[in-house]
């Protein structure tokens, strides 16, 4: 049995980028304290979120970095033999993605780019167009970004992928729209942690959700960061502050307890599955 420490991280990232690597530098070395070989950090991490969907000016707007940022290489030199997760505005030409990296000390493990995006999104970024699973040292992973979990068949191309691990990283806020007076009686608040739970028990996979905490402009952030097992269940989580959610997991097992007797992928009858 190989147990591995999993990390999931609740925290507030904005537009410094210093401040945001020093956090970063903070976050991981109580992580890494907790036994963490691998760290899940937040959408946007490095240059924080959008702070209003119903259009920021370009002044606004999260700082675009290139793939293979010097950011992104001082997070690699942060993380060292841990496995990190991070999200960032990527910049590719005229174009700006939402998108995520997995590095380590090595270098680059992966990449995404978020797929699905909310009203108003389309408006600052283009959308990505795949979902992808890659080997690393502590097993091989799938990342979806935000949006992106709301969707039972963006997960489930990663598990067809072989992902054994699914990253989500998020940015998410509680309703634009009706907000509750008390974020656990937020409907977004739900949503979260259905997706979540569900996204991990169809596929039969370890989930690591991650999300920003505080408040950018008019969004105020969930938290709820957790990590939860093939079956559904939550092993470790935090709640609306910031935080780090932290369980030791045996990966292989865990999945292979979970498929013992169910195999959803295997049991699938995708020529039954049309309008």
């Amino acid at each position: 049995m190989t147990t591995i420490g999993i990390a999931a991280v609740a925290a507030a990232f904005g537009r410094d980028l210093d401040a945001c690597l020093e956090r970063i530098a903070v976050i991981l070395d109580h992580a890494r304290s907790g036994g963490a070989d691998l760290v899940v950090l937040p959408d946007a991490a490095l240059g924080g979120y959008l702070t209003d969907f119903r259009g920021p000016d370009s002044a606004s707007l999260p700082p675009a970095l290139e793939v293979g940022n010097p950011w992104l290489r001082k997070v690699a030199g942060l993380a060292g033999p841990t496995v990190v997760c991070v999200g960032y505005c990527e910049s590719d030409g005229e174009r700006r993605y939402n998108s995520a990296v997995c590095l380590n000390g090595d270098g680059v493990l992966g990449t995404h780019r978020k797929v699905h995006q909310p009203p108003g999104e389309q408006s600052f970024y283009t959308a990505g167009d795949r979902f992808d699973a890659f080997d690393t040292p502590v097993g091989r992973i799938g990342m979806l970004i935000d949006y992106d979990k709301t969707f039972p068949e963006a997960a489930r191309a990663a598990a067809l992928g072989g992902a054994q691990i699914l990253a989500c990283l998020s940015a998410w806020p509680t309703s634009i729209t009706n907000r509750a007076p008390r974020m656990v009686d937020d409907r977004q608040s739900r949503l979260f942690d259905l997706y979540d739970r569900s996204r991990a028990a169809e596929n039969q996979l370890v989930l690591v959700s991650s999300n920003q905490t505080g408040s950018s402009g008019g969004l105020r952030f969930l938290g709820q960061a957790k990590v939860v097992g093939p079956g559904g269940d939550v092993l470790a989580r935090t709640w609306s502050k910031a935080g780090i959610a932290l369980a030791q997991v045996d990966v292989a097992e865990e999945i292979a307890a979970a498929r013992r007797t169910l195999r959803h992928l295997e049991e699938r009858r995708p020529e039954t599955y049309r309008p």
